[in-house]
């Protein structure tokens, strides 16, 4: 009886480890999504077209929001711990001559944690695709520090905010 129980432990163990060893790996990214940041502080909108360099992997409508702590690092030229930076980005589509939004594409996130991030300027990057909270960004070092390293005397933000 006694060895029915352990060999019944023993099999259930390691099924249940090759299970969980199984599963698909998740981000590593702690970076939550920005739950109602289309109510935060707009710092400003642009339109990346076709021909700019940048077209490829940010062409179209983009969006800036800054919760209330961003803001103040705004003002500042330096970002608390705390700040949150959203980067919605939209396709753009001409309609009667006008340029209007069409399907939400990414929304980008930075997060600022000095102690977190400490190997990424103190900010912690995500990406969601489209309308869903799936993640997109698997290196924050690579996919998106890579390039913020350059503005490292704005805190590593390329957006200003206009007075």
């Amino acid at each position: 009886m006694v060895k029915k129980v352990i060999l019944t432990v023993g099999l259930v163990s390691i099924i249940a480890l090759f299970l969980f060893a199984n599963l698909p790996s998740q981000s590593k990214s702690t970076v939550p999504y920005p739950e109602g940041y289309r109510g935060w502080a707009h710092v400003k909108s642009m339109l990346i077209l076709p021909g700019h360099p940048l077209y490829e992997a940010f062409g179209g409508i983009h969006h800036i929001y800054a919760n209330d702590k961003a803001m103040r690092g705004y003002r500042t030229g330096k970002f608390p711990d705390g700040s949150v930076i959203v980067f919605d980005l939209l396709d753009a589509k001409l309609e009667n001559n006008t340029y209007v939004e069409g399907e939400r594409k990414v929304v980008g996130v930075m997060y600022k944690d000095s102690k977190k991030f400490k190997d990424t300027g103190g900010w912690g990057f995500e990406a969601f695709k489209g309308n869903t909270k799936e993640r997109v960004v698997k290196n924050p070092e690579q996919d998106c520090f890579s390039c913020h390293a350059s503005q490292e005397s704005a805190d590593f933000v390329f957006s200003q905010y206009r007075k």
